[in-house]
């Protein structure tokens, strides 16, 4: 009987034991279930880690050269082109001819006038003649009549010289096209034969005076590279043709404040809008060798003084005036390491349209900024690493 009770109590116990063991089990599986579940549902994360450095500035634009003085020269009369004398990008001298026109009318209405003038001038030595008969005679009241017609043929005689001079003037101008000044032919639009639809016959530019490149850019970028008016700055001329790419260098000619123009989401801190102050940046190029239409780009570097954390621009957000980043803190859990959005507040020291560099102190080597998130965030958020 001892025997029998005995082996009744080792059963149980061992039943007792395995169902402890297998309620641990069910507790454990569903722990670890339910974390595995709660960590699919948490807010994805994209980070990377902050570099440490001095922020590096670039200017980079490019544009067409366009010459500081040019003139559109259009047929004066609208008379059809006789002759055209010069070529696209053709070098011409100050009052040097260019376009050649048919004056055939204008020249058959200066001899109509001529002939006119001879007419009256004939007509006034009549009336002359008649004042010295009239004299002789002695009639006083036929004097008085010849002398009025004699003042007003005067006068018509007058008003036609002037008229034909008028006309020569005309002629004289307007039957030939001249350059007003030294230059090179940038456009040809006169056709032998035709009459000048419009455009001007002739667009010329004045190379003496050189040439000049605007570039739009950042203005406080333009603050931070200290560029200034009268300071030299080099620019690279694509190839052309059989010319090979090259450098040369021109002068700042003016810096201009313009419109400011809203940032993009990757220019914006963590996608909020901001406005980027513009400036236009002139520049003066004097070289014979140019010719105008030219492509041209500036290309400038250089880094900041000091040296800090570098934060790229879609990391940072704001809070009204106050700017903040979120960095990965990692946690001791029961079940393991958890990982935690950490709200850091900043003071940006310098930036660029890409990154804004932050005190050293606001970070520790090797820690992960939180760039992008599935999610909005607020301090002590539980995420995910994506």
């Amino acid at each position: 009987m001892e025997l029998s009770k005995e082996r009744i109590d080792r059963n149980r116990k061992r039943w007792i034991s395995a169902v402890l063991l297998l309620l641990t089990g069910m507790l454990l599986f569903f722990t670890l279930f339910s974390n595995t579940l709660q960590s699919v549902t948490l807010p994805k994360v994209r980070a990377e880690q902050a570099a440490i450095g001095g922020i590096a500035y670039k200017l980079e634009g490019s544009g067409v050269l366009l010459p500081v003085n040019q003139a559109e020269l259009p047929n004066p009369a609208g008379w059809k082109v006789q002759q055209v004398l010069v070529k696209e990008g053709e070098a011409v001298q100050k009052g040097q001819k260019l376009i050649v026109y048919d004056s055939t009318i204008a020249e058959r209405e200066l001899a109509d006038e001529l002939a006119q003038l001879e007419k009256l001038t004939i007509a006034l030595e009549g009336v002359q003649d008649q004042f010295k008969l009239s004299m002789v005679e002695g009639n006083e009241s036929a004097t008085r009549d010849v002398k009025r017609e004699l003042a007003t043929r005067n006068i018509d005689l007058s008003m036609q010289q002037r008229k034909i001079d008028g006309l020569r003037e005309q002629l004289n101008r307007q039957r030939e096209l001249a350059a007003p000044f030294g230059g090179i032919v940038k456009k040809v639009n006169a056709v032998e034969g035709l009459v000048s639809t419009g455009q001007p016959d002739v667009l010329i530019t004045n190379r003496d005076l050189g040439y000049r490149l605007e570039i739009m850019a950042n203005g406080e970028l333009i603050d931070r590279l200290g560029l200034a008016v009268k300071q030299p700055i080099e620019l690279r001329v694509a190839a052309e043709g059989e010319q090979p790419a090259r450098t040369m260098e021109g002068t700042i000619d003016g810096i201009a404040d313009e419109s400011s123009r809203s940032a993009s989401l990757a220019e914006g801190a963590g996608g909020a809008p901001a406005v980027i102050r513009q400036k236009q940046l002139r520049i003066h190029v004097s070289d014979l060798t140019l010719k105008g239409g030219e492509q041209v780009s500036v290309k400038l570097n250089r880094a900041s003084a000091g040296k800090g954390w570098l934060i790229p621009n879609e990391a940072i957000h704001r809070e009204g005036e106050k700017r903040f980043i979120f960095k990965v803190e990692q946690q001791r859990g029961a079940l393991g390491n958890v990982f935690v959005a950490r709200k850091i507040p900043i003071e940006a020291s310098e930036s660029t349209e890409r990154e804004t560099m932050i005190p050293a102190d606001r970070l520790y080597e090797g820690e992960l900024i939180i760039l992008e998130s599935s999610e909005p965030l607020q301090d002590g958020n539980r995420i995910r690493l994506q």
